[in-house]
């Protein structure tokens, strides 16, 4: 088994990288997937949020509301640090516990991680390379109001929270360039899993 950690900014077309990479045979452990289940009603970060951020980010039937959450966090760094405080430590274990379940196995697992380069990287999680998805930052907003139907301010502040572009790619070991069409895409994506084959047999060789 080999881990490779997949991250991009909002907008970059990481999730769609990371449906093309499970077609050709990858395992993906997705980290919004995971967010989404810890903080499901009676869950220990459910309550904390409720704690921290009042009855304005629940529905009336105690769901996360995660539009107003994320309409909150993004507007204000201190609520963002506090979000991040809350939710990022259990969904980095329930990571680590379902990378543990393929040890032993021969597959690729794919660690989605839209915060890798934030949250510890390869510190973090055993990584054998980092593949980031990258687009301009303007593209990444364009493809947010279009696609998403977010307000164009709300999608700037989105991309504005996160890392710069370059102190992302400072922790690519490969870099998928997404700013054409979907099948410029697609073999750009054939080549990284390439890449992420010629990793598992160079550990393997060496093992």
């Amino acid at each position: 088994m080999i881990a490779i950690g997949l991250t991009g900014g909002i907008g970059s077309g990481k999730s769609t990288v990371a449906a093309m990479l499970v077609e050709l045979g990858a395992v993906l452990v997705d980290a919004d997937a995971i967010a989404r289940e810890v903080v499901e009603p009676g869950r220990p970060a459910w309550q904390r949020l409720r704690e921290r951020f009042g009855e304005g980010v629940f529905t009336p039937d105690g769901a996360l509301d995660r539009a107003a959450l994320a309409s909150v966090a993004f507007s204000d760094p201190a609520a963002l640090a506090d979000l991040n405080a809350i939710v990022h430590p259990e969904v980095g274990a329930e990571m680590l516990r379902r990378l543990s379940e393929e040890a032993g196995s021969d597959h690729v697992v794919v660690l989605d991680i839209p915060l890798l380069a934030e949250g510890g990287g390869r510190e973090r999680y055993p990584v054998a390379g980092v593949l980031v998805v990258d687009c301009p930052v303007d593209l990444a907003v364009e493809r947010l109001v279009s696609s998403r139907g977010m307000d164009r301010a709300d999608a700037e502040r989105r991309v504005a929270a996160q890392l710069t572009r370059e102190e992302r790619l400072r922790t690519a070991d490969f870099v998928i360039m997404n700013m054409g069409t979907v099948e410029e895409l697609a073999e750009m994506v054939r080549r990284a899993w390439g890449w992420m084959r010629d990793l598992a047999t160079e550990r393997d060789g060496s093992g």
